[in-house]
């Protein structure tokens, strides 16, 4: 089955799914408007700005997205399905360069954000995104290490000492290459006990206390709290990444996509992503 007709199957099972949610919107609209009262103020205030979208956009939106965004889109996930009653946005997190095989081998999405251009670019290369995608914020790395840092790590060359357990995304995935750029900026050599999927498994390791140090992004450093504590070093400078964002060619849901796009790129979207560690583009 071509990627086509796969997005067609879909936006038939979606179009079904979101006639069947608004009627059962409005078989219990009176129970709904009964409890009204409870929710506050600030219940309105984030409805109120996108009423007129509200009216326009409902259904499933499907957001595939690079593991170190999942705190911050988890929560304008939410923030969106509260401004736009009826939507349901489904997250796919994961390895960027996973994702965009996955869409150009056929898998049916509205959004697609990236951890960098590259990875973006097997997406456009395909011809499976909608127009040119856009830079919405980036990210720097930096090293987590067990909490208290009882390994004394206090810089990218103290990663190369013998006997130290020191894990790193795989070079295919945005976190892997961006390190491989800040360790030949440093002439550094580095054989990590092992290569991760993604940033969420390179950080476990360490959370897990099987790895005494992994490379990261410093966003993944702040969403681990306590688990781990962040060193910086300088050469993380050097292996700053953007993040695009684009609608996909062919969406299931277009309407809401370019919805949830707006919001991320949006001052209320921005302060959730600086506020979880992110930098403006």
């Amino acid at each position: 089955m071509t990627r086509s007709a796969r997005r067609t199957r879909r936006t038939l099972h979606v179009t079904g799914v979101a006639a069947a949610a608004l009627l059962a919107l409005s078989g219990c609209s009176s129970d709904d408007s009964g409890d009204s009262g409870d929710s506050g103020d600030s219940d309105a205030a984030a409805a109120s700005g996108s009423a007129t979208a509200s009216a326009d956009v409902s259904g499933d939106v499907t957001v595939f997205a690079a593991a170190s965004l999942k705190e911050s889109f988890t929560q304008l996930g939410k923030d969106f399905e509260k401004a736009h009653p009826g939507t349901k946005v489904t997250f796919s997190f994961g390895g960027s360069d996973a994702l965009a095989a996955s869409i150009t081998g056929g898998a049916p999405a509205d959004v697609f954000a990236s951890a960098s251009p590259k990875t973006m670019k097997i997406v456009t290369d395909a011809g499976d995104a909608e127009g040119t995608p856009a830079t919405f914020v980036r990210n720097q790395l930096e090293i987590a290490t067990l909490p208290g840092n009882p390994d004394r790590i206090a810089s990218l060359k103290d990663l190369t000492k013998s006997g130290l357990k020191v894990v790193l995304c795989d070079k295919t995935v945005p976190c892997g290459a961006a390190a491989q750029t800040a360790l030949e900026a440093s002439k550094l050599s580095l054989t990590p006990v092992s290569y991760e999927e993604d940033v969420k498994s390179a950080l476990n390791k360490v959370v897990l206390k099987e790895a005494d140090a992994a490379v990261v992004y410093k966003t993944d450093v702040q969403a681990a709290g306590d688990k781990v504590e962040g060193v910086d070093f300088p050469e993380s400078a050097e292996a700053v990444n953007d993040y695009p964002i684009t609608l996909l060619k062919d969406a299931p849901n277009a309407d809401a996509a370019k919805a949830f796009i707006e919001l991320v790129q949006s001052a209320e979207g921005q302060k959730v992503l600086t506020g979880a560690g992110f930098l403006q583009p």
